[in-house]
């Protein structure tokens, strides 16, 4: 399994010299194996991702975990949705209320985008899931909802031999005494159990979180601990804050470092970043 992250950033994008180190582009990662394409999410880090036509890849699958917007911006100008030859499945969270194309519809259309979704020349297919199990190629991914403001899940990727778990917009710890140290009862635990490979929310500091609990996002303390309790190998920290400088990530993190002492590798994520699970 490769893992290419193309946007870590929450939010909105905040691109420039003080935030190039980390990147500054919003929620985008892509998973390859066997030839498959998984692309995580859809912000402003989707435009930078381009496929290589030597891969003769004809279709792809784009995972939603939400349809906030800084998940969804950079949707319309990914030149596969272009392109008559390509199959592309998009994968949602479902609603009570509106099917995942008439919600969509309200980006993909004039007044926000000039092309309607209707007109995407490339073989289109929406699915609406729930706490769902699919199978795409080698992969098997599980969603599940988790707790973020309008239907939100998160993702189980397994591949042949690895596991990657995708929650970067999650407020595990949100409730009367913080995380529930049940896992029966927390949120998103079954997504990330013994994961190679955990990406995480880690938008505050454990002092931020205070004045911004229910916003949907984690403190990185808190994304420490979700990830001691759900046994993960390696945890990236992401949907940095829009705010947060390069230098002002190095010193949340090194805080965090200094404070706790866990026994896998963690780091924050970082633009750029290839990672190949065996």
């Amino acid at each position: 399994m490769k893992i290419n992250l193309w946007g870590v950033r929450g939010s909105i994008p905040t691109t420039g010299p003080e935030t190039a180190n980390y990147g500054g582009n919003t929620s985008c990662i892509d998973v390859w194996e066997e030839g498959y394409l998984l692309i995580l999410d859809g912000g402003s880090g989707i435009q930078k991702l381009v496929i290589n036509p030597a891969l003769k890849t004809k279709r792809i699958d784009i995972l939603l975990t939400h349809l906030h917007f800084d998940h969804i911006q950079g949707l319309g100008f990914f030149k596969s949705l272009f392109d008559p030859e390509m199959e592309v499945h998009i994968w949602g969270p479902a609603s009570s209320s509106l099917t995942l194309h008439s919600r969509l519809s309200r980006y993909l259309s004039p007044p926000l985008f000039p092309v309607l979704i209707r007109d995407l020349p490339c073989k289109l297919t929406l699915h609406d899931i729930e706490n769902s199990v699919f199978n795409i190629g080698p992969f098997t991914i599980q969603s599940a909802f988790v707790i973020h403001p309008g239907p939100t899940v998160g993702f189980r990727i397994t591949g042949q031999h690895s596991v990657l778990a995708y929650l970067p917009d999650h407020e595990p710890a949100l409730g009367k005494n913080g995380i529930i140290h049940d896992k029966k009862w927390l949120s998103g635990i079954d997504l990330a159990l013994d994961a190679d490979v955990l990406l995480h929310d880690a938008q505050y500091t454990r002092e931020e979180y205070q004045s911004k609990m229910g916003w949907g996002h984690s403190s990185i303390e808190d994304a420490g601990l979700f990830a001691s309790m759900a046994g993960a190998k390696h945890v990236l920290f992401s949907h940095h804050d829009p705010y947060r400088s390069d230098l002002q990530l190095n010193e949340m993190f090194a805080a965090f470092h200094k404070n706790n002492h866990y026994p896998f590798k963690c780091e924050l994520a970082r633009e750029g970043t290839q990672i190949i699970l065996k």
